[in-house]
């Protein structure tokens, strides 16, 4: 009787190692699948001061965002941080939903942070530190995400660097 045995118990586990595999290989297959989207590009078009004091200043800034990709993007939101000579000069975010057509673009609005005052202090801070020249320019970073509403690919992390000549 225990040699009935043993066979349907092999029988079982090599099911359930395929059954494991399948799911593995079906997982990562969605993956090939998903599309590979470029990053949007974003850009800052204008700007208009809703509150500012000492401490915070708070601006509408109207954003344009390009997308490279054959495929509109469902925009289900845009957070992103903004630094100025390796400082966080300030935050901004958009909950507000729109479509970018494919190899189109679309503008929108969003609030931003900013802390203008604590950035200049830091930035001449800094300066001190290494001998107190002044820059011929500043290095920005903007960094951040798209969240997407549909798909697979749930958001699109972005990156932009350059230099603000002070010149």
């Amino acid at each position: 009787m225990s040699a009935n045995f043993v066979p349907v118990r092999r029988g079982r586990r090599l099911a359930s190692v395929s059954w494991i595999c399948a799911v593995a290989l079906s997982a990562s297959g969605c993956a090939a699948f998903a599309p590979k989207l470029e990053t949007p590009q974003l850009s800052i078009i204008g700007a208009e001061i809703v509150k500012s004091d000492l401490f915070e200043q708070r601006l509408k800034a109207r954003m344009r965002v390009q997308n490279p990709n054959d495929r509109e993007l469902s925009v289900r939101g845009i957070t992103y941080t903004i630094e100025v000579g390796g400082e966080e000069f300030g935050r901004g975010m958009s909950g507000t939903s729109f479509v970018v057509p494919r190899l189109g673009e679309a503008e929108f609005d969003m609030i931003v942070t900013a802390n203008m005052a604590g950035t200049l202090l830091r930035l001449l801070n800094k300066r001190e530190q290494q001998g107190g020249t002044r820059p011929d320019s500043l290095s920005y970073r903007i960094v951040g995400k798209v969240s997407l509403a549909s798909g697979f690919l749930r958001s699109i992390p972005f990156e932009e660097k350059g230099e603000l000549k002070l010149r």
